[in-house]
């Protein structure tokens, strides 16, 4: 019997997996799995995804573990119904893969070198456009979240040296950010859209600068708004009351005590 970690038998395991899937989508398999489509499964991908990246945030391997195997499932999901409309299999998919690391590493599968990190980022994003033939260095990333779009056109620009020096310069765009969505506020609704999303669009360099991970970073502050508002409904139910109705200074009360109570 081979390590449950290793390598051994891998094959095996990952053919009878797909296997199930296939089982699943048979003619006398599952109602459910039978009435999916790439369409409606693609709110199921995306939330076993950012499952997996909270249990990474969160230290939890064993959630981990449970996480990426639901997120694998999506991706056999996928590849089944595509085998059957004939586009492809998963086959395919794990041979795309395979020969995408392959051409794009080439300083470790050819002679090309790379000494840093840096160095393997340009050479990807070359390798890349060669690929895709685009003419431009720049484009919108499609499917991404808002902020990890920003994030990679701010990165890819300051790799061309469109950047600004230190963090002073950001902080400064940032005070001009502001003062231009103050004058905006009570104008055209597109106008304040867009001074809000020049601020927005700041703040991940400023995080980009910091070295900071943006996503990861407001997802943190997420988690802690939702640790303290309990805590503020706990004390408010303990005191009698509903939250709501309690004035905003008692509520900042709350707040401030929900806050000094830590993580």
């Amino acid at each position: 019997m081979g390590d449950k970690r290793g390598g051994n038998g891998l094959g095996e395991r990952f053919e009878r997996l797909a296997g199930v899937m296939a089982r699943l989508r048979a003619q006398d398999g599952c109602p459910w799995d039978l009435e999916q489509t790439p369409v409606t499964l693609t709110r199921h991908l995306l939330e076993e995804a950012y499952e997996s990246v909270e249990a990474i945030e969160s230290n939890d391997w064993e959630h981990l573990e449970e996480e990426l195997g639901d997120l694998l499932l999506q991706i056999l999901f996928q590849a089944r119904i595509a085998e059957e409309h004939g586009r492809f299999d998963l086959s395919g998919v794990v041979d795309g893969i395979t020969r995408k690391l392959l051409r794009r590493h080439p300083h470790i599968f050819g002679s090309d070198t790379a000494e840093t990190a840096e160095e393997v980022a340009v050479n990807w994003e070359r390798i890349k456009r060669d690929e895709e033939g685009k003419e431009g260095a720049l484009h919108m990333p499609p499917g991404l979240p808002a902020i990890l779009a920003a994030l990679k056109i701010q990165s890819r620009a300051a790799r061309d040296g469109f950047d600004w020096l230190d963090t002073e310069g950001v902080f400064l765009k940032i005070a001009e950010e502001v003062d231009e969505l103050v004058g905006a506020e009570g104008g055209p609704g597109d106008a304040v859209e867009r001074e809000l999303g020049d601020l927005l669009f700041t703040v991940v360099n400023l995080a980009r600068h910091l070295e900071v991970e943006p996503e990861r970073a407001l997802r943190g502050s997420s988690r802690e708004f939702v640790r303290r508002y309990n805590l503020m409904e706990e004390e408010a139910q303990r005191r009698g009351i509903g939250l709501e109705a309690l004035s905003l200074q008692e509520k900042e009360v709350l707040w401030r005590e929900a806050k000094s109570k830590g993580t």
